[in-house]
């Protein structure tokens, strides 16, 4: 590295960051000199390595970048190509390299295949992320395999041991933040479902052991299918993590000619810890949103209160009482189409029920609509249930193995859409819809993984090219979101699939809001909201207002509880609002009301997430981005020491990034924010006050 040419270093600068990679004098792949705060790599690399690698290959202790077998051949490669005879070990050479500040792509070729790959990066303007890919072009005359198609590699220094968080769940708790150290070897998250999945995020943040909230680097995917991130500590002290594709389908096929660009991957870093990497996640999401980054509507949705019951009637007695309480969306979930009276039917036939809109559907939405509220939809395009017209006339569809049994989940099956036939129909069903119907919200759901590795009618094409069902899959899934947007740009459009299983940042940057999971019940959904908020921004979290006890948590909870708790993102209300006392209606009114006076900061403001969950402190602090205005949602989880009757002081809340010499005050209580800051924010609990909304404005 040292004996580099200047000419082939380059650094990409983000708004506090800097990320700068060099191609060895060999040439032979790019390497990283350092990632940081501004001004890093202006003295030695802190991830060089010129020592000994003893039954290593240099390459194998070196910073790569985006490493072959060759470069890599005992301690993981990112890209591994087979050729036809079976041979592999592609070796790359560097051939040239074009860029700026923030975009750079460095061009790289086999000499033996002809194998080509463009290795891409970009900063967005004002993030300290940077997003990585790669196009691979085969302009050899053979076909190529890949057996392993990763889209990067990052390096973190580690001297001491890496500490490494992740999120893991299943259905209904998902988002569980959790931490292990790596002394050496590696570790991997991933799934193999055609989907991100409930069972981890594909999401990790790496620092030293020896310093847990100083400088942290984490690494996200933008794939929708099956993936796969392992971190991989050296004895040197790097910790090297591999992020890409998991290739279920077996090797990707790369024919003379073909080009293939491989998933987006994005890595960031913070001085401060999980919080500080939570605040860069959350600026770069918001640019992924762009002009769509405007309020979110206070929603009902109406699955807990009628389930598949759904009829005309009951639907407009929730939303009469909903427009009273500032509701300014109503959505109809699943049981609005013909044959959906429980999940084994209907599915694909995608027909309102005139049985239960007797006056006609349009008729039953212009009088939710008359009632000052948009209206929204719930879908689950991608499935079919077996008792339906769309299976009887397009059993095909289907993903199936000849010869084998289908596997039910939920009582329905998964339709192929890689399928141009199948994509065709998925998008003109939701199209149509939106086009027929006064509709301003979606709520797209998917609530199955993909369990059949094949497609009716390929099995008899022996040596063919094999097809790519996960790849073809996401790709129309992602072309179909974006037609939608594009003609319809007033519907918003929620990602759901079973709760929080289908949330990366290729949806990120495709749906308007994420509904994390399917547990509703407070305590639960507290720390489902807790590990959201460290990889998602809040306008992404979809959050109701349910009935306590509910489906899901039998532990009471307060109707202030619920509601500051679903104020940590976007507003829903999900209960039985016909069964409410007229106090519970007006206090949920007066929560409405403040929410909309706060939700420009939830929606734009600086994050800090204070405690946990499963700690006394537990809140969030949302800045406004001229610091006018500080907003903290607080809630208490534990003992109430006395439940008043006993001597004890109020829980502290120490509040981050505030002007230590500047006043704030709430109500008529005036705090220094230096106060607030190393003495925190007070709070006093007792068995009828368990959650807080704090407004704070600067004096």
């Amino acid at each position: 590295m040292s004996h580099a040419d200047p000419s082939r270093r380059w650094t990409l600068r983000g708004a506090h960051t800097e990320y700068t990679v060099a191609v060895p004098a060999h040439g032979r792949w790019l390497e990283l000199v350092a990632w940081g705060p501004h001004g890093v790599s202006e003295g030695p690399s802190p991830v060089e390595y010129t020592g000994p690698v003893p039954f290593l290959t240099a390459g194998d202790a070196a910073p790569i970048e985006y490493a072959t077998d060759a470069a890599r051949p005992f301690t993981g490669a990112d890209l591994i190509v087979e050729t036809g005879s079976g041979d592999r070990r592609i070796g790359f050479e560097y051939v040239d390299a074009e860029g700026d500040d923030t975009r750079l792509a460095v061009t790289f070729a086999d000499p033996v295949t002809g194998l080509r790959a463009v290795v891409h990066y970009q900063v967005p303007a004002g993030t300290d992320v940077v997003s990585r890919w790669v196009e691979l072009t085969n302009t050899g005359p053979e076909p190529l395999r890949l057996v392993r198609a990763g889209s990067a590699g990052f390096c973190v220094p580690t001297p001491h041991g890496a500490r490494l968080s992740y999120q893991w769940g299943q259905w209904a708790q998902e988002f569980q933040l959790d931490h292990v150290d790596l002394g050496h070897g590696a570790f991997t998250v991933g799934s193999a479902q055609g989907v991100p999945g409930h069972l981890h995020l594909p999401w990790l943040a790496v620092r030293d052991q020896a310093d847990p909230t100083g400088p942290t680097w984490g690494v996200a995917l933008a794939w929708t299918g099956s993936w796969e991130i392992t971190a991989e500590r050296d004895t040197g002290g790097l910790t090297r993590v591999r992020a890409g594709r998991r290739l279920v389908d077996g090797p990707l096929d790369l024919p003379s000619g073909g080009r293939l660009t491989l998933p987006t991957v994005s890595g960031a870093y913070s001085p401060d810890g999980l919080d500080g990497l939570a605040r860069v996640w959350h600026t770069h999401q918001r640019r992924l949103a762009g002009e769509r980054l405007t309020p979110r509507p206070v929603l009902y949705n109406s699955w807990e209160a009628t389930y598949f019951a759904v009829d005309a009637e009951n639907q407009l007695a929730l939303a009469r009482v909903a427009a009273d309480l500032g509701v300014e969306t109503f959505v109809v979930d699943d049981g609005w189409f013909v044959g959906r009276d429980d999940d084994t039917a209907g599915l694909g036939d995608w027909t309102p029920d005139p049985a239960k809109f007797p006056a006609g559907f349009d008729a039953f939405v212009k009088e939710v609509r008359g009632l000052g509220m948009n209206f929204g939809l719930w879908v689950e395009p991608e499935c079919v249930n077996p008792r339906s017209r769309l299976y009887a006339e397009h059993p095909d569809w289907v993903y199936a193995v000849h010869g084998r049994p289908l596997t039910p989940i939920r009582n329905q099956y998964l339709l192929d859409l890689g399928r141009p036939e199948v994509a065709e129909f998925v998008h003109s069903t939701v199209d149509g819809l939106l086009r027929r119907h006064d509709i301003g919200y979606l709520k797209w759901d998917f609530n199955r993984p993909r369990t059949e590795p094949g497609r009716p009618g390929t099995e008899a094409a022996g040596n063919a090219a094999r097809i790519d069902l996960d790849g073809a899959h996401v790709a129309n899934l992602h072309r179909i979101y974006e037609q939608l947007r594009r003609d319809h740009p007033h519907v918003l459009i929620e990602a759901c699939a079973g709760g929080g299983a289908r949330t990366d940042l290729a949806m990120a940057a495709r749906a308007d809001v994420f509904w994390p999971s399917d547990n509703t019940g407070p305590l639960d959904r507290l720390a489902i909201q807790y590990g959201f908020l460290h990889a998602n921004a809040p306008h992404l979290l979809s959050s109701w207002v349910t009935d306590s006890p509910g489906l899901f948590d039998p532990r009471p909870r307060s109707l202030a509880f619920r509601f500051v708790l679903a104020m940590a993102g976007v507003l829903g209300i999900g209960a039985d609002i016909r069964h409410w006392t007229a106090e519970q209606r007006a206090e949920a009114s007066r929560w409405i009301a403040r929410y909309k006076e706060i939700r420009e900061i939830i929606m734009h403001g600086t994050v800090h997430l204070v405690g946990g969950p499963d700690q006394p402190r537990c809140a969030v602090q949302y800045t406004a981005p001229d610091g006018a205005t500080v907003v903290v949602l607080a809630w208490h989880t534990g003992r109430l020491d006395g439940a008043g009757l006993l001597p004890s002081r109020p829980v502290r809340l120490p509040l981050a990034g505030l002007d230590p010499a500047a006043g704030y005050r709430h109500g008529d209580v005036h705090y220094s924010g230096s106060h607030l800051g190393a003495v925190g924010l007070p709070v006093r609990w007792s068995a009828d006050h368990d959650a807080e909304l704090v407004v704070l404005q600067r004096v």
